[in-house]
Parts: structure tokens; C-alpha cells; sequence
């Protein structure tokens, strides 16, 4: 039987994931605004993939359009982070649990490759960093098996990755972040043992000192 093909992707696709790194990387910082056709040629594509593919990061609330040639990166906003801090704190939770009971021997092992090598994200971290803890997260919310859940979770992510960049602008200490390391050990403990309120709370842990809780308290004090 032969392989499905891979779907190639677009200009479009291109742009938007090059674009969308820069913005989560910090490259692109909150605010700054971007010239199309600036951005277009450095790329190496024309403006209209470009505004396609601005219009989906618009759509993800990472960017504003304007009429004209210019696009702005979304500023940040206390009011945001705490909404996504509000929901993730109930939904996190529920899918660590949901995970704990639902999860597969495939899940167990993209739980376990995960963890490998994850540590809690320096005060500058790159892009690679920000791929690997999600990805250690992503890890779980699938082993939940609820596919509303997991693609509530998944957006919710995608917005609060420059949250996290904005409260490692203040050093947080080596003590804050060994925490962090252990939360993630024993989150993934809990889950493959089956103990579903454990994971749960120590989930509900996780986020409670989370880099976004610190990212509002940063932003209300501006």
C-alpha cells in the first residue's frame, strides 16, 4: 500500500510560518508595525500570499491590518492574558485528567520523548525552547482524547507564547525555574500511573505560577 502524500505547501504557508515565528520569537516585537512589501521581498514571495497569510495570523490575534501596505503586530493586553489564564486554568486541568484515563501506549511514549531533555525556558528563549514545551504539552492535551478540548487548548497556546516571552523579560531565578522542571516530571508521572486528580492538580499548579500569571501582574503594574 503505497503512502499518502504530504501536502505541499503554499507561498502562503510559507509566509505564514515564517512570519509567525518572528512574532513569537520576539523578532517581531508587540506594536512594530510591518511593511508588506518590505517583508514580501525579503521572503522572496509577492504581497499576495503575504496578506493571505496575514489574515490567518489576524484571525489567531497575533496581527492587525490595515487598509494599506502596512500590518501591525498585536499589542499585549492584561485583559487578554488574563482570559486565556482564566480558561486555561479550568481546561488544562481537565484535559491532564482526561489524559490520566484515557491514555494510549503511543501517548505514553510522545509523553516520555517529550519530557527528554525539556527544562524550564531561560530568560531569552528561542524559538526551538518555545517548540519544545509545547510540544511536551501538546503531548498531553492529545492523550486526552477530546478533540474540542485539545483544539481549544491548541489556540490557546498559539496566544499565549508571547505572554510567556514578555515575563521572562524579568529573571525569575534558578529555584522558580527547577520548579517548573519538577511540575513537569511529576505532570507526567500522574497521567501515566492513571491518577487523574493528582494530574489534575498539579496541572492546576502548574498554571497558578505559570510565566502567563506572571505576565499579568507585569502588565497591570504598567
Amino acid at each position: 500500500m503505497t503512502e499518502p502524500e504530504t501536502p505541499l505547501m503554499t507561498k502562503s504557508d510559507v509566509a505564514y510560518d515564517k512570519v509567525r515565528e518572528k512574532i513569537l520569537s520576539g523578532e517581531f516585537a508587540p506594536g512594530s508595525v510591518i511593511n508588506q512589501a518590505t517583508l514580501a521581498r525579503s521572503i522572496g514571495i509577492s504581497t499576495t500570499p503575504l496578506r493571505e497569510a496575514l489574515r490567518r495570523l489576524k484571525a489567531e490575534g497575533l496581527v492587525e491590518l490595515g487598509a494599506h501596505r502596512d500590518a501591525k503586530v498585536t499589542e499585549l493586553k492584561a485583559e487578554e492574558n488574563r482570559d486565556l489564564l482564566e480558561l486555561r486554568r479550568s481546561l488544562d486541568p481537565l484535559a491532564a485528567s482526561l489524559a490520566a484515563q484515557r491514555r494510549t501506549k503511543d501517548d505514553i511514549a510522545e509523553i516520555r520523548a517529550s519530557l527528554e531533555g525539556l527544562r524550564a525556558m531561560p530568560g531569552n528563549p528561542d524559538y526551538q525552547h518555545l517548540l519544545h514545551h509545547r510540544r511536551y504539552h501538546r503531548a498531553i492535551y492529545r492523550a486526552s482524547h477530546n478533540d474540542l478540548l485539545i483544539n481549544t487548548l491548541e489556540g490557546l497556546w498559539d496566544k499565549a507564547d508571547r505572554y510567556r516571552r514578555f515575563a521572562l523579560e524579568v529573571d525569575r531565578g534558578p529555584e522558580a525555574r527547577a520548579k517548573k522542571d519538577e511540575e513537569h516530571r511529576m505532570l507526567a508521572e500522574t497521567i501515566i500511573a492513571g491518577d487523574s486528580d493528582r494530574a489534575a492538580a498539579v496541572m492546576t499548579e502548574h498554571i497558578d505560577t505559570s510565566l502567563a500569571a506572571q505576565a499579568t501582574r507585569r502588565l497591570l503594574q504598567q
